[in-house]
């Protein structure tokens, strides 16, 4: 990893910051008043300092190619908001935020406008502002800037306690905790007064496009199981996904390679965990879009696939220290990681699964009682996490091995034993270890 913990903490809490200024600059010119936007009492948006890490983390070597930089950046910043946007809601019955009005939009929580914005300004960010404020953390003495990340985390963490607090109606039994969120109100009241001269109740006005969900009257028991995109049918379809994409590539290898090869992501089973995340995350973002053209759908699986192949990659190798795929060979790639014909691939596959898959899978998964469905739905997830995390442990003393440690624990002695080289090369025979110094 390019930066360190320490680096990376300070790095949200600046982005966090300048993405609450932002939004107050864009809150007084459009509606020309004071706005304090933002959840949180304290003038922190996290939603930007989390954005900017993560393009920080997975695009370091996209440093100096702007366009597929802001592309990457954009992608992760329209995930991350939909899914913010959507979480939120879910938890605090309000939508702090609304694309309706804006065309190219997913739901309201979205639109490809400000995704555009999102990944320019990241780009930009990184490229113009982001080296000066490396130089500038460097000055800071690091045992100062320990203590100082500590003090600011103890004041989001209190900051964020005091919010869930005034949500769900429990604030009023610790008056310290909302003595302090008090405090941290008018420090962001008080910034926000320096810079735009117009004062407003931050609560009353900080969301004027605020929607309540009024609770559904009359509200029975579901009869159907997994209905809609619900958690169930989600896991579901992310073992479904994770076996589908596991045997087309591996069906693909065969006829483009002359050669059957596994390509699974785990020790046990034939599952792809990068096919499985992206369907459940294609699938929350479009299912409810299955009726739109099929040009938009090609274009947003060609660009969310892209980047998605790419932040798996780079997380793999920090992870791993492995690649497990390499396009260097095939024209038109981006550092090996993806490339045109390959993104293109993603976008056919997003309109196959939203208009025709999806639909068929959506109804069988329907159609299993709801009991057994739900006892299943455990089975499934106890065992892809267990098997999940022995893959892991197992990947992890594979490239131990070859950099040549010894086992030390008993652990170690029986993933040697159970996971001999042999068989991982078996598993995963297109794995490319990193190693500087080999």
């Amino acid at each position: 990893m390019e930066y360190s913990l320490y680096q990376l903490l300070w790095f949200f809490l600046i982005y966090s910051f300048a993405g609450w200024c932002m939004e107050i600059i864009y809150a007084a010119v459009k509606k020309r008043c004071f706005l304090n936007r933002g959840i949180l009492n304290g003038p922190f948006c996290p939603v930007y300092g989390l954005v900017m890490v993560v393009s920080l983390i997975f695009f370091p070597s996209l440093s100096g190619n702007f366009i597929f930089l802001a592309i990457g950046c954009g992608a992760v910043a329209t995930v991350l908001e939909f899914f913010t946007g959507l979480l939120m809601e879910k938890l605090f019955k309000k939508r702090w935020w609304d694309y309706s009005d804006y065309k190219y939009n997913l739901g309201g929580y979205v639109c490809l406008l400000f995704s555009l914005v999102w990944g320019v300004a990241a780009a930009l960010a990184i490229e113009f502002v982001h080296p000066l404020i490396t130089i500038v953390l460097g000055w800071i003495p690091a045992f100062l800037g320990k203590i100082i990340l500590i003090c600011i985390f103890v004041l989001l963490t209190i900051d964020m306690i005091s919010v869930l607090g005034i949500i769900f109606e429990v604030q009023k039994y610790n008056q310290q905790v909302e003595d302090l969120a008090e405090s941290m109100q008018q420090i962001s009241n008080r910034l926000g007064r320096a810079i735009f001269l117009a004062i407003e109740r931050r609560m009353e006005k900080a969301h004027p496009s605020v929607k309540v969900e009024k609770p559904a009257e009359g509200k029975t028991e579901a009869k159907v199981f997994a209905q809609g995109c619900s958690f169930h049918k989600l896991v579901w379809l992310f073992v479904i996904g994770a076996f589908l994409g596991d045997i087309i590539e591996t069906v693909f290898c065969r006829f483009s390679m002359g050669r059957w090869m596994s390509r699974s992501s785990v020790v046990y089973g034939a599952f792809s965990i990068v096919w499985g995340l992206g369907v459940v995350v294609l699938t929350a973002m479009l299912y409810k879009y299955k009726d739109k053209k099929n040009g938009f759908i090609f274009l947003f699986g060609t660009v969310m696939g892209g980047a998605y192949e790419y932040v798996c990659s780079v997380f793999t190798e920090i992870v791993f220290g492995t690649v497990f795929w390499d396009y260097s060979k095939i024209p038109l790639n981006l550092g090996g990681r993806i490339n045109l014909l390959f993104c293109f691939f993603w976008g056919i596959v997003a309109i196959l699964w939203i208009k025709v898959l999806y639909p068929r899978a959506s109804a069988l998964i329907e159609k299993v009682p709801i009991k057994i469905g739900k006892i299943l739905s455990w089975i499934m997830i106890v065992f892809m996490v267990f098997n999940m995390i022995i893959s892991t442990a197992a990947l992890n003393r594979y490239t131990q091995r070859y950099h040549g440690q010894e086992p030390s624990t008993q652990i170690e002695r029986w993933l040697d034993e159970r996971f001999p080289d042999e068989r991982m090369n078996k598993i995963y025979p297109s794995a490319i270890m990193r190693d500087s110094e080999k």
